[in-house]
């Protein structure tokens, strides 16, 4: 069965998920997965729908009809079977926790990318800092290891840019 990957965003308010999922089903969609959130405002995120392959046109008008209440943006995706599984792969889990500046995504995405890591998930936060004032930032990483990678100097790598960045980052 094909799979879309559906972007989406709009005004913040009840009843997007609602609105989107409705036309999903009425066109023999499923929804497989996604990721959603309030962002500023705004409403935005990611779902994955599986549609039998004679309703992929239909259901990509349909989403346009939403306009004005989501802006839905249709990509095709990978069929479930044709998505490749590394058996040696690993997830590592990479929290960060530090005072907000510019530049932290960055440097932490780039220690990944020089280590040839996709990242899977990454939530990222800022939020008061109890007593001392100012933000502190927060992140959430999931990245995939492929097998044979080097996870000591990544860790290493990371304990570095948490020393730089006077941050603290776990690994687990």
């Amino acid at each position: 069965m094909p799979r879309l990957v559906l972007t989406v965003i709009g005004d913040d308010r009840a009843g997007l998920v609602s609105a989107l999922a409705d036309v999903v089903t009425a066109h023999d969609g499923n929804w497989e997965d996604s990721q959603l959130a309030e962002l500023a405002g705004k409403f935005a995120g990611i779902v994955v729908v599986g549609v039998p392959g004679d309703r992929v046109d239909a259901l990509t008008a349909a989403l346009g009809e939403l306009d004005g209440l989501l802006e839905v943006a249709a990509h095709p995706g990978a069929d479930a079977s044709g998505v490749a599984d590394d058996a040696d792969a690993q997830r590592l889990t990479i929290d960060l926790l530090g005072n907000d500046s510019p530049g932290i995504v960055r440097e932490v995405s780039s220690v990944l990318s020089r280590h040839e890591l996709s990242i899977e998930t990454m939530t990222t936060g800022t939020r008061e800092a109890p007593m001392a004032g100012g933000l502190l930032f927060e992140a959430h990483v999931v990245v995939r290891v492929p097998g044979g990678s080097d996870s000591a100097a990544l860790r290493a790598d990371l304990e570095r840019l948490a020393t730089e960045l006077l941050v603290d980052i776990a690994v687990a």
